[in-house]
């Protein structure tokens, strides 16, 4: 299932971004949003943000959005580590 919005043209002109790539800049807005909420996982907002792991938790520390640590996120990077250390 995939959504489409309607933004009133009048909210479009009213939107302080660029206008070049403005979807695209409106994905991300909405990713960031839903993540700072808690309502989307990491790897689901990166997706709808369509940036890299890296980008995403970039823009999640330019904008002091807290990353959300679960604790089987924990496990995981302590289970890599220690696959790394070997």
């Amino acid at each position: 299932m995939s959504i489409t919005i309607t933004i009133p043209e009048e909210v479009v002109q009213a939107l302080k971004l660029p206008v070049l790539n403005l979807e695209q800049e409106l994905d991300k807005e909405l990713a960031l949003s839903l993540y700072q909420r808690g309502a989307l996982a990491l790897g689901k907002a990166r997706q709808l943000a369509k940036l890299t792991k890296w980008e995403f938790q970039q823009e999640l520390q330019q904008r002091k959005i807290v990353r959300h640590y679960s604790p089987e996120e924990m496990n995981e990077d302590i289970h890599y580590a220690r696959k790394s250390r070997k």
